[in-house]
């Protein structure tokens, strides 16, 4: 049942820090303290304001160190997948003694602003790293931001005194899981005191849902002169795009998804994901497939005078004309570790079973196996992942269940983390190398064998997936799983 809370869309003023919702994985994280030269400041200081410095008269001088082991804890009583929140899910509170603006009523102005639209917590962690090496409306103090991030086209904000960084607005297109959901509350914390301003809504909420969203964001979107997406194949973004007018367009990473955006506006095709294609299209499919198409349109660079940029930690290849920024997350590395290292392996679980992919039963076996030779210990489970899959693993090979609160590039640049990490490929083969750099944790990559896929598997599945561990091992040196982890 959708609750009335639910249904609103909720708008944040980071001005006025708002309460911290209960959760069963500990408080609500604050920003880490920022590190001093070689060495992080102590647990409890208090976190630094996004110019530097400290924040006054904070009621929550907290920090995601705190309480570690609270954060991850095994869940043995809990069914996996279940939102940690005792309270009602909804989006991020209210500032005191600020109502909240309904459906197809336009919030507070950001005339000439960035607006980002995201859907999961690592979109939002990107679109935050992108903000932290953007232009500020200052030139920088020597080493106050990571801006070596190489640009390999023209950016046309690179220069500050030009171009000097406008407020960033963050509307949260909310996903209906509940782990998704739960970790982007707590990403919204952290973008709240970056100084962004954050609307959630709740565009999946009921009949209706996105129709009411597009009513209630199109002054918006008709005013923004920067539009930042994570998603480009997203339906929900598809749909919004046609009603912004923005010169300026960014994509930040979502995932794997950015090599294979690049690669069809480069050679042609539809916006679908390479797990969709195949299947029997439907009225809906057909449809949006006049969004999709509109979307690729606008997303090309050099239409209608539109600059578009590229942010992306991915080996993703830009077509002709869209600049690229490399992101090295810098932020992460900044705010966040040098995390404690455990012995032992850790695993990282992957969704290509609910996606369809892979077959169940081989990857139960697949995941023993592994366990047992590899002497893993813990399963930080893809937000994905289904409970029902989570318990037999759980039951069948003994390693405890993690739940991440957060994208698993924070929770691992926060600790404690095993010195040796196990991925099947996806996203994190290329994005934990550069979240982890200079810590003592060392990453391998488990081959997808073409003997585990299912009968409904694209038959590009195994090709891509192939592609993305030759990738992590070429640019990051990373071993495959038959191999010992370097020392």
């Amino acid at each position: 049942m959708t609750t009335k809370d639910e249904k609103d869309e909720y708008v944040d003023d980071h001005s006025t820090p708002a309460p911290a919702e209960a959760s069963g994985a500990g408080a609500a994280p604050g920003p880490a303290p920022a590190e001093g030269p070689g060495r992080p400041a102590p647990a409890g200081a208090p976190a630094p304001a996004p110019g530097g410095g400290s924040v006054p008269d904070r009621d929550r001088e907290r920090t995601l160190n705190q309480d570690q082991d609270q954060d991850q804890q095994r869940m043995p009583d809990q069914v996996p997948g279940q939102a940690p929140d005792k309270g009602p899910d909804r989006g991020p509170d209210l500032v005191p003694g600020q109502a909240p603006a309904r459906a197809g009523v336009p919030g507070p102005p950001v005339a000439g602003g960035v607006v980002a639209l995201v859907e999961s917590p690592v979109q939002l962690l990107n679109v935050l790293e992108w903000a932290h090496v953007r232009p500020p409306a200052s030139p920088p103090a020597p080493g106050a931001r990571d801006g070596g991030a190489p640009v390999q086209a023209p950016v046309p904000s690179a220069d500050p005194s030009a171009a000097p960084a406008r407020p960033l607005t963050v509307v949260v297109l909310s996903p209906s899981d509940p782990t998704s959901r739960g970790q982007l509350r707590r990403m919204a914390e952290l973008a709240r005191d970056e100084g962004a301003v954050v609307r959630w809504y709740e565009a999946r909420g009921g009949r209706g849902g996105l129709v009411r969203t597009a009513l209630a964001l199109t002054p918006l979107l008709l005013r923004v002169k920067h539009l930042v997406i994570g998603d480009p194949f997203s339906r929900l973004v598809q749909v919004l795009l046609p009603l912004c007018r923005a010169k300026e367009l960014t994509v930040v990473d979502d995932g794997t998804a950015t090599m294979e955006f690049t690669e069809i506006l480069t050679n042609g095709g539809r916006l679908v994901r390479w797990h969709r294609k195949g299947r029997r299209r439907g009225p809906a499919d057909a449809a949006f497939g006049l969004f999709a198409s509109a979307a690729r349109r606008r997303l090309t660079p050099g239409r209608g005078n539109r600059r578009v940029e590229l942010f992306s930690a991915m080996p993703a290849t830009p077509p002709p004309g869209m600049a690229l920024r490399t992101n090295r997350f810098a932020w992460t590395r900044s705010r966040f570790g040098p995390p404690r290292t455990l012995a032992g392996t850790d695993l990282i679980g992957t969704s290509l079973v609910e996606t369809g992919v892979v077959d169940p039963e081989r990857y139960l076996a697949v995941v023993k196996s592994l366990a047992e030779r590899h002497g893993a210990r813990r399963y930080f489970a893809h937000r994905r992942e289904s409970p029902d899959k989570l318990r037999r693993l759980a039951a069948e090979t003994g390693l405890e269940m993690v739940r991440p609160d957060l994208p698993l590039e924070l929770v691992a640049r926060r600790g404690p983390i095993a010195g040796s990490v196990l991925s099947f490929p996806s996203t994190v083969v290329h994005t934990l190398p550069l979240a982890l750099a200079g810590t003592d944790v060392h990453l391998t990559v488990v081959d997808i064998d073409a003997g585990w896929l299912t009968a409904a598997a694209s038959p590009r599945a195994h090709t891509f997936l192939t592609d993305i561990s030759h990738s992590a091992r070429t640019l990051h040196g990373l071993p495959p799983a038959d191999e010992p982890s370097r020392a």
